[in-house]
């Protein structure tokens, strides 16, 4: 735990950027590119910024520059686009993932252990062995993990390691024990404690809902490691370029980091906020969502509910079952009565209501509530289901109808594509990730990441939404490549329709006058770029606000505190 302190003095008290405080900057000779807010994309060569931080006049070629400023940035020729929005992320799992064991790079069960037993001898300080990131089916497994495989290399120490989706988690015997998980344990409502073949006792893995009997015995951290945390997150988001995150799942705990970051002036980009639950919703948001503070860095919007599970662990709820375990069709976490109240409780007091639904009944089931809630709930609601993976292709045409927003992640598809094969059959692909044939419908289509379940990588997102491809460059051709966005398409995904989807397109997305002024240098042109190049974009410069908030030369990998 020390150690983690010791951290979040270095990341928080580095070096202040120099960057202008109150005045009029111009940032010219810039290959600017941004959404022209019509589907399409506009060029130019440099902006105005107003001492509040918003962008006054674009110039394009012939343009007249203003002949006095009080800064002047010389962009030097280099690419300039909008900051990238993360419509779909979890910002403090983000940064525990750097503080914790993480296992994302693991490629077979045998390299694991070793990464576990290597991570509890060097801390042997630590109560538990805590961290994440396994993925079986990436190690070629076609079953789950054990606790006994878990207690060869921890020595009695107590070990729970979620899954990359987080949807399901890997406890060893010690951990199981001090859950009180035994033979006896009934399965909880939408969740399932996994059993050693032939018998009813504990096989080590608990699915959905069931992983909170180990979640609530588990060391909580204190609000100092939660600070470090979200110092650890901020800096990967700024150095990957995203500037807005929609934090999905926002807890009382989390909502409180945020706010005393803002309180010390180390709030550095935005964060808006959807809470994990209505009880957290009420806690934070009291009678409905905040105001905009800080200079529009920090906002609770609405609320997140989870409907099913996912793919990888067998949670996500299918219409039929599934290809390759016919006795389930997922872990529906509650009925479409359930899930409409509490959409409905969320609604009345003008709360946007964001639903997790990966699989085709777990979609079916948010649409026929949204229908339904649209006859008394009216005007501009902005319901989003978050993930939309697997949609029947008889219901997408109805998230057109309602106005709701497909809230994806290009990520998901490439990490994905061999799985969702296997546990959906070429059947149902269809409607798998389906972008083009969602955004056909006038959806408007939300990029993120998920992060920390895929890094937040928008650049990565973009090449694979305009190749539907992997970084291996594969499968040859893309993978339904008839679902492959247009570089416009994909570009505002990450833009425009991210910002419309937090109810912010009026001040965060684009280039243009009386918009924030939050954008990136980066190396590579998005609209040209083929994709394995605009896969490996660097990002040279984050400014939000029209402030240098990030910068790979000067600042090398810490985010000072704002002034």
């Amino acid at each position: 735990m020390k150690s983690w302190i010791a951290a979040a003095a270095t990341l928080l008290s580095g070096t202040v950027l120099a960057t202008p405080a109150v005045a009029d900057v111009l940032v010219d000779n810039v290959e600017g590119i941004t959404p022209d807010g019509k589907g399409g994309v506009e060029r130019f060569e440099g902006f105005l910024i107003d001492p509040q931080g918003k962008i006054a006049q674009v110039f394009h070629k012939g343009d007249k520059r203003p002949k006095k400023v009080d800064y002047k940035v010389d962009g030097k020729g280099r690419i300039l686009v909008p900051g990238m929005i993360d419509a779909h992320g979890h910002v403090m799992a983000t940064g525990f993932a750097k503080m914790t064991l993480d296992l994302s790079m693991a490629k077979s069960l045998d390299e694991a252990l070793s990464r576990i037993a290597a991570w509890t001898a060097a801390h042997p300080e630590a109560p538990w062995i805590l961290g994440g990131g396994w993925n079986q089916a990436s190690w070629g497994l076609d079953r789950m993990p054990t606790a006994a495989e878990l207690d060869t290399v921890t020595g009695g120490k107590p070990a729970w390691l979620t899954r990359i989706d987080g949807h399901a988690g890997w406890a060893n015997s010690a951990a199981l024990a001090a859950a009180g998980v035994t033979s006896s344990t009934a399965d909880p409502a939408g969740g399932e404690v996994l059993r050693i073949a032939g018998s009813k006792a504990p096989a080590g893995v608990l699915v959905d809902a069931a992983t909170a009997l180990v979640e609530k015995k588990r060391p909580k951290p204190r609000p100092e490691d939660a600070d470090t945390a979200f110092g650890e997150a901020q800096l990967q988001f700024l150095a990957a370029g995203v500037t807005t995150v929609a934090d999905m799942g926002t807890s009382i705990e989390d909502w409180q980091t945020f706010r005393r970051a803002s309180d010390k002036h180390q709030l550095r980009m935005r964060v808006v906020a959807y809470a994990g639950g209505i009880e957290a919703m009420t806690l934070i948001g009291g009678p409905g969502p905040t105001p905009w503070i800080d200079d529009d860095r920090l906002k609770m919007n609405g609320v997140k509910l989870y409907l099913d599970g996912a793919l990888g662990s067998r949670g996500a709820w299918l219409k039929a079952p599934y290809s390759d375990d016919a006795s389930t069709k997922g872990l529906p976490q509650m009925s479409q009565t359930q899930i409409g109240n509490l959409m409905s409780r969320a609604a009345m007091d003008g709360f946007q209501v964001a639903v997790h639904a990966i699989g085709d009944e777990a979609n079916a089931t948010v649409l026929d509530s949204i229908e339904e809630l649209s006859q008394t709930y009216k005007g501009d609601r902005r319901w989003r289901i978050e993930h939309a993976q697997v949609v029947d292709p008889a219901d997408i045409p109805r998230f057109g109808r309602n106005g709701v927003i497909a809230s994806m992640q290009p990520q998901h598809e490439a990490s994905d594509r061999v799985m969702a094969e296997a546990r959906l059959g070429p059947q149902r692909l269809a409607g798998a990730y389906a972008w083009k044939s969602i955004a056909a419908t006038g959806a408007k289509l939300a990029f993120g990441s998920d992060t920390p379940v895929e890094p937040a990588h928008p650049f990565e997102g973009l090449a694979v939404a305009i190749s539907r491809t992997g970084a291996d460059g594969q499968p040859t051709g893309g993978w339904q490549p008839q679902e492959v966005l247009t570089r416009e398409a994909a570009l505002g995904a990450y833009t425009t329709g991210a910002a419309y989807s937090l109810f912010a397109e009026d001040r965060l997305g684009r280039i243009a006058p009386g918009m924030r002024a939050d954008f990136l240098f980066v190396d590579e042109d998005p609209m040209t770029a083929a994709p394995q190049a605009l896969r490996g974009t660097h990002v040279l410069e984050t400014w939000i606000g029209g402030r240098l908030a990030w910068s790979a030369a000067q600042d090398g990998g810490k985010a000072g505190v704002r002034r």
